[in-house]
């Protein structure tokens, strides 16, 4: 299987699943049953030998040695699949105002949004075993560790660290680069969730029109900055990521089981798109 007929066959199954929707048993209100959840997702492909895999596990100022290299988690990889699962235009429309308040579709996408990417990263893996290759979903194995920063350590840098980074490995498989507020900014925007899957199966790398710029779509407009409802956002000091978990926190009491915010991800320039003209040419 190619990276093409594998994203192909991933964008009809999200597109057509009746489970990429909000079902009456879980929606917290009524009149949003049934809202889709994603639209197609992005997938990019990078070689599981690919230096920037050493470069995020050797720098401490990336994520240091917490975090494992593909052949840790899966022995004789070759490739690592990233999936970005863009956010519908529902859910995200539905979080634009109230900067107080997530709102329920949001809060959805981020809880049942993440079983259903789950399911369906299971279901992209079972894709390649029947064609005989051997798969780790690092994001669902047991031995995942997320470890929280003393905050004598956490300041300016992430309050966790983890021995898998989603958003790093999309950077590193061509799907994107990092925006002020640290989320992954692709061609379809940045308000979305991500999967990934390492395998033994040889697929072409996706290219990274970006280089290795960890920031080349970010403009710096600022925008963002003016939507965090805890001004844990600046240009001159970036995400305050302290003030953000501990707001974070506070959702989780406020809508448990559930919890969220997203404003910074939402009307903005990179909610849909690249706001660096220079690189929406591809």
């Amino acid at each position: 299987m190619d990276l093409n007929t594998l994203a192909a066959r991933l964008a009809d199954y999200v597109e057509n699943s009746p489970d990429n929707a909000l079902k009456p048993e879980y929606a917290l209100r009524e009149d949003i049953v049934g809202t889709p959840l994603f639209d197609a997702p992005l997938v990019g492909c990078a070689s599981a030998d690919d230096e920037l895999f050493a470069r995020i596990k050797g720098e401490d100022a990336i994520l240091g040695d917490t975090f494992r290299l593909p052949q840790d988690w899966l022995p004789g990889a070759r490739s690592v699949i990233s999936i970005f699962y863009p956010f519908s235009e529902r859910v995200r429309k539905s979080n634009w105002h109230d900067l107080d308040v997530p709102s329920a579709e949001w809060l959805h996408g981020r809880i049942e949004g993440h079983d259903f990417i789950h399911a369906t990263d299971r279901m992209v893996e079972e894709w390649l075993q029947d064609e005989g290759f051997a798969t780790c979903i690092p994001a669902l194995e047991p031995s995942l560790v997320i470890n929280k920063r003393e905050p004598e350590e956490a300041i300016g840098r992430p309050m966790f660290v983890s021995s898998w980074s989603e958003r790093h490995v999309a950077f590193t498989a061509g799907l994107g680069t990092f925006g002020l507020c640290t989320h992954l900014i692709t061609r379809v925007g940045k308000a979305g969730r991500i999967g990934s899957i390492i395998t033994t199966a040889v697929l072409e790398p996706t290219p990274r029109p970006y280089g290795e710029d960890p920031y080349a779509y970010c403009t710096r407009c600022g925008t963002c900055t003016k939507r965090c409802p805890v001004d844990a956002l600046t240009l001159e000091r970036g995400k305050d990521f302290q003030t953000c978990w501990a707001y974070m926190e506070e959702t989780k009491v406020r809508f448990k089981p559930r919890y969220g915010c997203g404003k910074c991800q939402l009307l903005v320039p990179c909610e849909t798109g690249i706001p660096n003209a220079k690189f929406r040419t591809f």
